[in-house]
């Protein structure tokens, strides 16, 4: 029986984005046993995952370097027959190439590509878990049973997790995520004012995200003037699978360039999502079959700014975010 390790530990959206590969590992080897390598933070979204034997966490905020040497004692000692790393960065590269793995598969952007048995080329024009399943691609060399070509990542909550957020489906429901890491990724909290402040039927709104991001909530409820919208303040109130179970249950799912648009489309729900200093061809779009891209209609010689996000826009105008008109867009 084979093991697999398949290695993410970048971020929350880049961890649901790697479920694509256990999905297809899945449909190749069925027998096979997986395991998978994320950051602390992040294992809550793999509870009662059926294609998950083993979750390694790496604590890269206490003892980073220490807990890198623990996780390589771990590794080697499983003794893997395929380490599959779908990151670029010389740490994991580092497990990936002294794992004693049989096979050790990763992208040759990778600083440590040299010690793999396999590396494969990295490009940035194609979704990422296209990139990424072309690393499994790479480790299906006999193939078996063939590889899709198309897979999809994909949460499992529990029945527990839907139950937690029934009290909040009574009636028809749209959920908005509007927080991001980076200020850049972010529309700003006048944008999602006037949106709410556009609504013209009675509308449930559930506002997601993380405890952080509950002085925002606060803000963007305060503001909004619009009898017909009814909140439900949901920041640092929900796990993530509970989120996951809420946003498949929604009428529409509005969210930033950031996890919350991961975690729709790994639930495959109905998804708007915002760009304003990224780009969809940057490879971290929506996947839902229910999805459109809200962006500028400038042309912006500024835009895309970089691959992430900026804690301030570069140039000071912010026409990427500023110039974006979001228009409810549910019956």
């Amino acid at each position: 029986m084979s093991q697999f390790l398949v290695i993410q530990t970048a971020f929350l959206g880049d961890a649901i984005l790697g479920t694509a590969v256990l999905e297809e590992l899945h449909t190749q080897y069925p027998n096979a046993q997986i395991d998978y390598l994320v950051r602390k933070g992040h294992e809550s979204l793999f509870v009662g995952h059926p294609f998950i034997r083993h979750l390694l966490i790496w604590d890269k905020k206490n003892g980073k370097y220490k807990n890198l040497f623990k996780l390589l004692k771990r590794i080697r000692k499983q003794r893997y027959d395929k380490v599959i790393n779908l990151q670029r960065f010389a740490s994991t590269g580092f497990l990936t190439g002294f794992s004693r793995a049989k096979e050790r598969i990763g992208f040759n952007k990778n600083p440590l590509s040299f010690l793999f048995t396999k590396s494969v080329h990295h490009t940035y024009t194609q979704h990422e878990v296209l990139r990424n399943n072309a690393l499994v691609k790479a480790e299906n060399k006999e193939g078996k049973n063939g590889a899709t070509g198309d897979p999809h990542p994909k949460l499992y909550p529990q029945q527990v997790h839907f139950d937690r957020v029934r009290q909040y489906q009574h009636e028809p429901y749209i959920t908005i995520a509007p927080a991001s890491v980076w200020f850049t990724k972010q529309l700003p909290k006048q944008k999602w004012v006037e949106f709410l402040n556009k609504i013209k039927e009675p509308m449930v709104v559930a506002i997601i995200g993380g405890t952080n991001d509950r002085a925002l909530q606060e803000e963007i409820v305060s503001e909004t003037k619009n009898d017909l919208v009814t909140f439900h303040r949901l920041c640092g109130e929900l796990a993530l699978l509970e989120t996951a179970a809420l946003m498949k249950g929604a009428m529409l799912n509005y969210t930033n360039d950031s996890g919350p648009m991961h975690i729709a489309s790994a639930m495959n729900a109905p998804t708007r999502a915002i760009f304003c200093s990224t780009v969809e061809e940057f490879g971290f779009g929506p996947l839902s079959d229910d999805h459109q891209v809200i962006q500028t209609p400038l042309e912006l010689d500024c835009r895309p700014c970089g691959l992430h996000g900026y804690m301030a826009c570069p140039k000071g105008h912010f026409k990427c975010a500023l110039s974006i008109d979001l228009e409810p867009d549910f019956d």
